[in-house]
């Protein structure tokens, strides 16, 4: 018996999948609409390269779900571009090895 295939390439790939269905379940938006903004997404930026099902799949996904958060005003632009760049510096100060967290 061989090992599985992991259905995600990176951590963050799971983790904003996740963050999705948990927003999803918590009443934010409907399934199908999320599908159709996603599909859209994907359509547009699949019109100039071929995504391959890893970073630029998922790169999209992420400009999905803020999009629809800022629409919806459940994050607002201001507020996701804080919260990204607390993320980088804390990505960029933690130790090799170390788990990332904010301060």
């Amino acid at each position: 018996m061989s090992a599985r295939e992991p259905v995600f390439e990176a951590p963050w790939h799971v983790q904003l999948f996740a963050l999705t269905v948990h927003l999803n379940e918590a009443g934010y938006f409907a399934w199908p609409d999320w599908a159709d903004r996603f599909s859209a997404t994907l359509k547009r930026q699949g019109v100039d390269k071929d995504l391959n099902g890893g970073d630029d799949y998922f790169s999209a996904w992420l400009e999905t779900l803020e999009a629809y958060l800022s629409e919806t005003g459940a994050a607002l632009p201001k507020d996701v571009v804080q919260m990204r760049d607390a993320w980088e510096q804390a990505y960029l100060s933690t130790p090799h090895g170390e788990p990332v967290a904010l301060g």
